[in-house]
């Protein structure tokens, strides 16, 4: 089995039980501080995303490519010049940014997002940049190794010690204000992150081939080709990203001024916010779980690939990946339209933003390609042109939503009308570009018979949810129609020739029971 196959399957099971450990962390934050603590919380979070962009500075990415290069030749001194270079140059960005947002915060809080109370998480999150900024380089390390099991791990370990933290810390905090409990639940974050460094460190210093503190600093000096190699791909990997955290950071700004022009008052826009971003979307990127996994999986892939001109090898991994996209995609698509009132109630107590989810759910397909495209244009070392593509989507967007937010007429749904139109550009843009460079074809007769099985396959998860014992309690009724769904659809994949044996095969720890005897 390839270290691709195997190492994105590591992924996925991770990513599934990160982002169900992730959903369980949201609810409990949710019933423990509300929609408008909920608010406050996502309104600083882009903030800190923000700063955590500017520290890593794209090295991740970098990393992960160079050092999948370099095994490839056997060059172990190169692997370590490229972790401490690496972790030189996050480490001295973080201890200059790091205060930087403890100073900035009082102007944030007060001016920009028209709530004084954010300054509270913001104060609360800063502890994590330093930390992040190192576990960053050793995720990059193990993952450009293809070695994705320390990457899972930490990820799951980080979500275990937030979700036992959240619940207490927060309910310690709530008599004081919902703007501290608001702060306790950031806190808890940083808690889960220091967890999950030192689970990086330990691995690290178990299975590393080299000792990394012998002449660090001589390998900093020597280190400028490396340095020069990181940077050509971790700039312009930055700038992309840059792109889409200022666009984040600046959307709760837009989206609270443009409600106070639709003549909603800073309490409640917040709220609104809250419904959107802290109950509305983390469902809709529950799935994206696989979009990230094969990213992070094709990054080094890819670049290897690329290394021995391989281009049949190229076109097939990138074909493999998009299809499994669209059809892991397609039933989370049908799965969170049909039942998008049940779920948030099951989950948050309450159907705020269920309307929301409805609208955004179908075009959500499209973006849970732009993942894997982008990891692409960064393996082919075209991390420009994803950034430029990035740009006209976040300006796009930002636009999109002053336009419509501001109206009283569209609120909130202006905001979510916005944030569709800016991702289903940005993964059209990448995909024109990727197409000019790798040679690939798209099977129209597969995607057409893919679409028609998510019409069947929600047409029976809704007839049952609104036919089948309505008098069962609601998580049952849920039950039902999500196991009626998922069976129908995967039943119908099979019989329409979208799903073949030799797929499943390839699928670790599940292929050997349909391999021949």
């Amino acid at each position: 089995m390839s270290k691709f196959i195997k190492g994105t399957f590591i992924l996925l099971a991770a990513g599934l039980v990160t982002r169900v450990l992730g959903f369980i962390y949201r609810i409990v934050l949710a019933r423990s501080i509300g929609e408008e603590g909920v608010g406050l919380y996502m309104m600083a979070y882009p903030t800190f995303i923000l700063v955590v962009t500017l520290v890593q500075l794209g090295l991740p990415v970098a990393i992960s490519k160079n050092v999948a290069e370099a095994e490839a030749k056997g060059n172990y001194a190169e692997i370590k010049k490229i972790l401490v270079v690496s972790l030189a140059i996050t480490i001295t960005l973080s201890i200059v940014i790091t205060p930087a947002l403890i100073m900035l915060a009082p102007l944030l809080s007060s001016t920009m997002f028209t709530d004084s109370r954010t300054f509270y998480p913001l104060i609360a999150i800063t502890p994590a940049i330093p930390i992040i900024a190192v576990s960053s380089v050793l995720r990059g390390y193990f993952q450009g190794r293809q070695n994705m099991q320390p990457s899972a791990t930490s990820q799951i370990l980080e979500q275990v010690v937030r979700i036992t933290l959240i619940a207490v810390m927060t309910k310690a905090f709530l008599p004081y204000g919902i703007e501290y409990a608001a702060a306790a639940a950031m806190a808890a974050s940083v808690l889960g992150e220091l967890v999950s460094l030192i689970y990086l460190v330990t691995t690290f210093k178990f299975k590393k081939r080299f000792r990394l503190r012998k002449n660090f600093f001589k390998f900093i000096q020597a280190g400028k080709d490396t340095f020069k190699d990181l940077m050509e791909i971790a700039l312009p990997t930055t700038g992309s990203r840059m792109i889409g955290s200022i666009s984040w950071f600046f959307e709760p700004i837009v989206v609270a001024h443009s409600l106070a022009i639709a003549g909603v008052i800073a309490g409640e826009a917040t709220k609104q916010y809250g419904s959107l971003t802290g109950y509305a979307m983390p469902l809709l990127m529950l799935p994206s779980f696989v979009t990230f996994s094969l990213a992070t999986s094709l990054v080094p892939a890819i670049s290897e690939a690329n290394s021995r001109k391989n281009y049949k090898l190229i076109e097939y991994r990138l074909e493999q990946a998009l299809r499994f996209v669209f059809l892991s995609g397609g039933l989370a698509v049908i799965v969170l339209y049909v039942l998008a009132d049940p779920l948030m109630e099951l989950m948050y107590g309450s159907t705020k933003g269920s309307y929301l989810v409805r609208l955004m759910a179908p075009f959500f397909i499209i973006y849970y390609f732009q993942g894997p495209l982008q990891a692409v244009l960064q393996a082919l070392n075209l991390a420009r042109a994803a950034m430029i593509n990035s740009l006209i989507g976040a300006v796009v967007k930002t636009a999109v939503i002053f336009v419509l937010a501001s109206q009283a007429s569209f609120g909130i749904t202006g905001a979510a009308l916005g944030i569709i139109v800016g991702f289903v550009l940005v993964t059209f843009l990448h995909l024109a570009t990727v197409m000019k460079q790798v040679s690939f074809s798209i099977y129209v007769r597969d995607y057409a018979k893919g679409f028609l099985v998510m019409g069947a396959a929600g047409w029976v998860g809704y007839w049952l949810f609104e036919n089948f014992m309505s008098n069962e309690l609601l998580i049952i009724r849920v039950l039902i129609s999500l196991i009626a769904m998922t069976l129908a659809y995967a039943f119908l994949l099979v019989i329409l020739g979208l799903i073949k044996k030799d797929d499943l095969i390839r699928i670790p720890w599940i292929g050997k029971f349909f391999t021949a005897s």
